[in-house]
């Protein structure tokens, strides 16, 4: 049986669209096809180059994994497979599991919800074997003529350690990958709103087995000694006492890689486990900061303070670790003042590199649930949707005062030519390539979104709020410092 998987690349561009990271839902799919049923499929993760649709035809079947901003590219390969046959197509990932019927009516054969690495290999045992009976597979959704069927939910995965290790040498151009990405635990109990991780994954943690990781580990980097390990946990920190477990065995094995990952910034309150983060490679580490407006972190249920924040990036910074932040504009509390100040802040605390992206309201959240009952969202284009674009109607700004501040703006005075030459001046090279990088594709972005950035300001959508000047600054302000003043301060 010849299978061919498939994820699509996401449309325009963005600052970090120059690292190429697959996800490692169709790796780890395609490690189970080979150790359970013997087949081998082949990978096209469409960042590292073309499909090949000669390979597309002749395969019996065809599976697609999308997010949501990738949608639209899925949506256009299952036409094409459909086009050049009657090729069975099944569709995966976070953004057909909250909408089934949507995938089904595009043409999808199949859509597998939820965690479906198990269910995904019954549906293929079942086809195989000329099968035609699904009702009973959990977490599928399929059609017949007008009647859409969806099983049950798929149980969540328990035991990771029975799953293979995810293998990246069935992409198409693997050769090509620099960074290794690599999973070690799933699910995460914080409940932000804006997320869809823990609808998708579920608020409780479940790890691999240390022991499993290192030797994934140890494999991954005598394959490329020098590519950068990703840790994909939505919280690599998240239990202290294993994630100690395992930088110890990097540091003991010898495992002498440059490692990145995702955490939160209570990661600083732990000595032991910041030195053995320092020992054992760690370069940089991804905070979710979000916002520096307390009454916006309170409203995305984000547990932490803007003075966490800001102890948090000099804590890391001493021990040579630097930061990405990543923050999320255009909640209800926000203005453009609000957005400006954050720009101010994060340059001001020094952080090394930045996102900030605009809120957006992604399907299986609840803030998207909340702007569609509120009929604020005002772009249908999945494409948007991947945190450059406003999609919705913000209520302390206009949609077009949040796009050129939240996502042209603040990036473009964070990555500055004057930013780019002052760490020329430092002789810090690399640190200078990537700001120039991102200087460039912010320009890009701007210019390739011209038509809709001059659709949102035609369109207006709302009067300014009383007492906001064009500038976004409020008239009679309370001269005291801010919250991230205070904290950049102390």
């Amino acid at each position: 049986m010849r299978i061919t998987l498939i994820e699509p690349r996401a449309s325009g561009v963005h600052v970090y669209a120059k690292f190429k990271l697959p996800r490692l839902g169709l790796p780890l799919l395609g490690a189970m096809l080979e150790r359970e049923l013997g087949i081998r499929p082949i990978i096209y993760f469409q960042e590292l180059g073309g499909i090949d649709w000669g390979a597309v035809a002749s395969s019996d079947l065809v599976g697609i994994s999308t997010i949501t901003p990738t949608a639209p590219e899925a949506y256009s390969i299952l036409e094409e497979a459909k086009r050049r046959g009657d090729i069975p197509v099944v569709m995966g990932g976070p953004h057909v599991t909250f909408l089934p019927e949507e995938a089904l009516g595009k043409g999808a054969d199949f859509v597998i919800r939820g965690e479906g690495e198990y269910s995904f290999l019954e549906l293929v045992r079942r086809l195989r074997d000329g099968r035609q009976d699904f009702d009973d597979i959990p977490g599928l959704s399929y059609r017949e003529g007008e009647i859409f069927y969806h099983n049950p939910v798929v149980p969540r995965v328990d035991d990771l350690d029975a799953l293979p290790w995810p293998d990246l040498t069935l992409i198409h151009n693997w050769e090509k990958i620099r960074i290794l990405p690599v999973m070690t635990s799933r699910g995460c109990p914080y409940n932000c709103k804006f997320c869809s991780v823990t609808k998708m994954f579920g608020r409780r943690y479940r790890f691999r087995d240390t022991e499993d990781v290192l030797a994934e580990l140890e494999t991954l980097h005598r394959r490329n000694p020098k590519a950068t390990i990703f840790f994909y946990d939505d919280n690599f920190t998240a239990n202290v006492r294993r994630t100690k477990e395992l930088l110890r065995g990097m540091i003991e094995r010898g495992i002498k890689v440059r490692w990145t990952a995702q955490a939160r910034v209570d990661v600083i309150r732990d000595q032991e486990l910041l030195e053995l983060m320092r020992d054992s490679g760690c370069l940089f580490l991804y905070l979710g900061l979000e916002s520096i407006n307390p009454k916006t972190l309170e409203s995305y249920r984000k547990e932490q303070t803007v003075q966490d924040i800001a102890e948090a990036v000099k804590v890391l910074h001493t021990y040579g670790i630097k930061v990405h932040g990543m923050f999320v504009l255009g909640s209800d509390e926000d203005d453009v003042k609000t957005i400006r100040e954050t720009v101010r802040f994060a340059r001001g605390l020094k952080i090394d590199t930045v996102q900030f992206l605009v809120l957006t309201p992604l399907p299986g959240t609840e803030t998207y649930e909340e702007l569609r009952h509120q009929g604020r969202i005002i772009v249908e284009d999945w494409s948007k949707y991947s945190g450059h674009h406003v999609v919705f109607n913000p209520r302390n700004m206009t949609p077009y005062q949040l796009q050129k501040e939240g996502s042209i703006r603040s990036m473009r005075r964070f990555y500055s030519t004057w930013q780019c030459w002052k760490l020329g001046l430092l002789f810090r090279w690399k640190d200078m390539a990537l700001y120039l990088y991102a200087h460039h594709a912010v320009n890009k972005w701007r210019s390739l979104n011209r038509d809709f950035i001059k659709d949102l300001k035609e369109r207006g959508f709302r009067i300014r709020k009383p007492g906001v000047e064009e500038d976004g600054g409020r008239k009679g302000l309370d001269p005291s410092r801010t919250e991230g003043e205070k904290a950049l301060n102390g």
